[in-house]
């Protein structure tokens, strides 16, 4: 079985950007620098044929490149718990656009449709129950800013768990054009 999700690659220069948010609460795993994208479909566990099925699939969506870039930060929280903290992407039709044919491809190949409503972020950072207070972080990165980059592909990637955390695999790209 492979863990895979459908993702936009950051460029070096926007990594070295948000690597350089991630100090100052207690206990919150930071992404390491391999981790940081951004997730356009999380697909689960598949199968090999699964998994051949959506690449398949990908392989024929087509975009046309775009820029994006980072404004400001933000967190989700469940319960009233802060559980990520995140780079904020402001949503453009191109990114919009792309998504939708993401997800059409994702069902094409027999995946569920995804319930979650897209919020287009990068995740900095995971945080459990003896995670620090995070309104300092969240007050002294409100401005962050990074960007704009060109969009020219988007990629599939695996995901494998360890002790700690996931390592993430890029298995393949596919040009926008």
């Amino acid at each position: 079985m492979h863990r895979l999700f459908v993702a936009l690659p950051l460029p070096e220069t926007i990594r070295d950007i948000l690597l350089d948010t991630m100090d100052g609460i207690e206990a919150a795993r930071w992404q390491s620098e391999e981790q940081l994208h951004l997730t356009l479909r999380f697909a689960g566990e598949l199968d090999r044929r699964a998994a051949e099925d959506l690449v398949a699939a990908l392989a024929l969506v087509r975009a046309e490149p775009f820029v994006l870039d980072i404004r400001g930060v933000g967190h989700f929280a469940r319960k009233r718990r802060p559980h990520t903290l995140w780079a904020a992407v402001p949503p453009t039709e191109p990114l919009a656009i792309l998504q939708r044919r993401v997800e059409r491809a994702c069902r094409a190949a027999g995946l569920p449709p995804e319930t979650r409503k897209f919020v287009p972020h990068v995740t900095l950072a995971r945080l459990n129950a003896s995670s620090g207070p995070i309104g300092a972080w969240l007050a002294s990165h409100t401005l962050l800013a990074a960007g704009p980059w060109p969009v020219d592909r988007f990629a599939l990637y695996e995901s494998r768990p360890t002790p700690y955390g996931s390592e993430y695999e890029r298995l393949e790209d596919f040009p926008l054009d």
